[in-house]
């Protein structure tokens, strides 16, 4: 069985969400011999198609973007030759490129579409994409939701409930690098053997604001890896508010980012907006057994993280709340530990790579 994965980013010009699920969906269903092959659009395309791993992606380049969505005139003819060799097409939305793409091709093969977040931010862009939107969800042969939360919540599927099924995003830890005692000994001499740790792209939607606010006038270190458009604002406000116990260590290498896992105490992820609608880096603490701090803003983020058993869930946006739930777990090291074994048996029961790739491959044969 061949796929073709479309997406408007991918690996390895970025390195995001969606682009992680997808290498995890091919690393898995590879070794149960699924042929996976990705088309996607780079701005800073050096050769048409690379390999990466066993498996091959095609590349167009993007020649305008509107809205943080790309667009390529050389993708039509490029998407319509691959489509010929593929037996299923696997689109991730939103990318409403996707959509064009997909009616001025004709596409005749059976379709998937991973349904990855609701359209949040463009919401004035939103009411002129609807009706294209509603035609190309309508049109494919199933919709995947990534949590049953977000099954529940998100109005737009609720539309299409009659061929949407939910299966859980899944990581493979042994595709993440272990950490040489040299890089666990230079990261706990940084920041000691206790502290939280935060993993992400800092946009808009993952309420760092309300993290560093919490922060005040506490004295346990925090740190922060990752970067991203708001980065700037977010160390200001850090000093400004006289923040000192905050650290910003940027992009790490993936060793790095292991350590950094391995070593920590808990996870904070205080994503306030549904934009995060399941949380990759929440669930790796969940996979390294740490126990987890989250907001409710019913997505994945909560099917991940149980308020109680694996951590604690706080309203969005609370800073108050954030505190209290920091504070709790810092001064209950025999809970936390608990919540976090709990986080671990969570993802061993639901969410690895190979359950998913299992769930889609059951998927795929039933479409065709």
């Amino acid at each position: 069985m061949k796929v073709l994965h479309f997406y408007k980013t991918y690996l390895p010009d970025t390195i995001g969400g969606v682009e992680q699920v997808i290498s995890q969906m091919i690393l898995s269903g590879a070794s149960l011999g699924i042929k996976h092959e990705v088309l996607t659009l780079s701005p800073i395309m050096v050769e048409r198609t690379i390999k990466i791993d066993n498996y091959y992606v095609h590349r167009c380049r993007s020649n305008f973007e509107i809205a943080s969505t790309p667009f390529s005139v050389s993708a039509f003819l490029r998407f319509k030759q691959l489509t010929k060799e593929a037996d299923i097409i696997h689109y991730h939305f939103p990318y409403p490129f996707a959509d064009l793409l997909h009616f001025v091709t004709r596409v005749n093969k059976p379709t998937v579409l991973t349904y990855h977040s609701d359209i949040i931010k463009q919401k004035h862009l939103l009411k002129l994409y609807q009706p294209l939107m509603n035609k190309f969800l309508g049109s494919v042969n199933h919709i995947v939701a990534t949590s049953p939360n977000y099954l529940k919540s998100s109005n737009v599927l609720s539309r299409f409930r009659d061929k949407v099924s939910v299966i859980p995003i899944g990581l493979d830890k042994s595709t993440y690098p272990a950490a040489s005692t040299d890089k666990l000994e230079y990261w706990q001499k940084k920041f000691g053997d206790k502290f939280f740790l935060f993993v992400g792209v800092m946009r808009y939607y993952k309420g760092l604001h309300t993290l560093i606010e919490a922060a005040c006038n506490s004295d346990y270190p925090i740190v922060i890896m990752g970067s991203g458009p708001i980065e700037k604002e977010l160390k200001e406000q850090a000093k400004n508010l006289g923040v000192y116990n905050i650290h910003f260590v940027g992009f790490v290498a993936d060793e790095d980012k292991v350590a950094l896992f391995t070593l920590s105490y808990a996870i904070l992820f205080p994503s306030h907006l549904r934009s995060e609608a399941f949380g990759i880096s929440l669930l790796e603490g969940a996979m390294y057994g740490k126990p987890l701090i989250s907001s409710e803003i019913g997505t994945g983020t909560s099917h991940i993280n149980i308020d109680g058993e694996t951590g604690v869930v706080v309203s969005p946006d609370n800073s108050g709340a954030l505190r209290h739930a920091m504070d709790y777990l810092w001064n209950n090291p025999v809970i936390a530990k608990e919540m976090g074994v709990r986080a671990e048996v969570r993802y061993w029961d639901l969410f690895t790579a190979d359950k998913m790739a299992k769930s889609y491959i059951d998927l795929y044969n039933s479409i065709l």
